[in-house]
């Protein structure tokens, strides 16, 4: 029952995401706003909603380390295991003027995460500070795209146009949101009571649950709209859902999460997976700052990391470390 418990919340994450995020397109299309704003911020924000949901209803059960778990293992799953998929089923091309502020600009905020949790504590203010930064850059990014038209202006405008094949009515737009809503809220609880039960089970810790099991759930989500993108030849829209993601999984989910409830952070998370967080952001920023495309070879090295990662959780990042030592 607990196996299914954790099937039911997969699934209803990931119809909520995909209603949540296509009903919440078609009413900011009716209302008049564009698609460069839609692409920026409904569009970001709902295919991470699976993330903040989970780790918010972890935190407030009073399951912090699943919370922080998700974050930086749905950061590396992202980029891993999404892109090494992509990259399989088609060349990842994109133009390099279109994602390379956000790249960088995730490399940075990935510095601040990875700093503010070697205090040991992602605090309140942490957290509001997070949030503000990630305000404050889409803001100036809005404007400045608005007024520029640069590539990344027409990137975003793309990743709103991937939800736009289902016409709807406004009725029937806000039921989904609120139907998509309704789901992810539900699936998050049965998917931390599952995942938790099953931690306990088998020993093993929460980080550990977050970091694999319940941020590949989370990440279903985006690893579904690259799949799609990936099949209409949209790749550069996979690999700006896979940034615009991580960018707001590390500011707007920890610290919009860290708002509500303080995060203490644990070891592992300090020896080891914030690490192999960073360095996979830079190995993508490379990828992006060189205008390399990822091909089926760097997508099987991609996919070969993450099992890499997998199979260090599954042997003990301890022991791990300690043959490394």
């Amino acid at each position: 029952m607990i196996y299914l418990q954790v099937i039911f919340g997969f699934a209803l994450l990931l119809g909520g995401a995909e209603f949540l995020v296509r009903g919440a397109v078609q009413v900011s299309v009716k209302l008049g706003l564009s698609m460069l704003l839609i692409g920026m911020t409904v569009v970001a924000f709902g295919t991470s909603a699976p993330e903040f949901v989970v780790s918010l209803s972890a935190a407030l059960d009073g399951s912090e380390a699943i919370a922080l778990g998700n974050v930086v293992g749905s950061n590396i799953a992202n980029i891993l295991l999404i892109l090494g998929a992509t990259a399989l089923m088609a060349p990842v091309v994109v133009d390099t003027r279109a994602v390379i502020r956000d790249g960088l600009m995730l490399t940075g905020a990935s510095v601040l995460f990875t700093w503010l949790c070697l205090a040991g504590t992602v605090s309140e203010i942490a957290g509001g500070v997070m949030v503000l930064v990630l305000f404050g850059y889409f803001l100036r990014s809005y404007l400045r795209e608005r007024s520029d038209g640069q590539a990344s202006a027409h990137l975003h405008e793309r990743e709103a146009e991937e939800f736009q094949d289902v016409k709807m009515s406004m009725g029937l737009a806000w039921l989904s949101v609120i139907g998509g809503l309704i789901a992810l809220s539900f699936g998050a609880d049965q998917l931390v009571a599952g995942a938790s039960e099953i931690a306990r089970n088998f020993g093993v810790s929460e980080e550990v649950i977050g970091l694999t099991l319940i941020a590949f759930g989370t990440s279903l989500p985006e690893l579904a709209a690259s799949a799609v993108a990936a099949r209409r030849g949209h790749t550069d829209v996979a690999i700006g859902n896979v940034i615009g993601s991580n960018l707001f999984n590390t500011l707007g989910v920890a610290g919009g999460v860290a708002l509500f409830v303080p995060l203490p952070v644990p070891a592992q998370l300090v020896q080891f997976d914030l690490w192999i967080m960073m360095a996979a952001t830079l190995v993508i920023l490379a990828y992006l700052a060189m205008g390399t495309r990822l091909g089926r070879r760097e997508g099987l090295l991609f996919l070969g990391a993450y099992g890499l990662y997998i199979a260090a959780q599954a042997v003990g990042v301890d022991q791990v470390l300690s043959w490394i030592g």
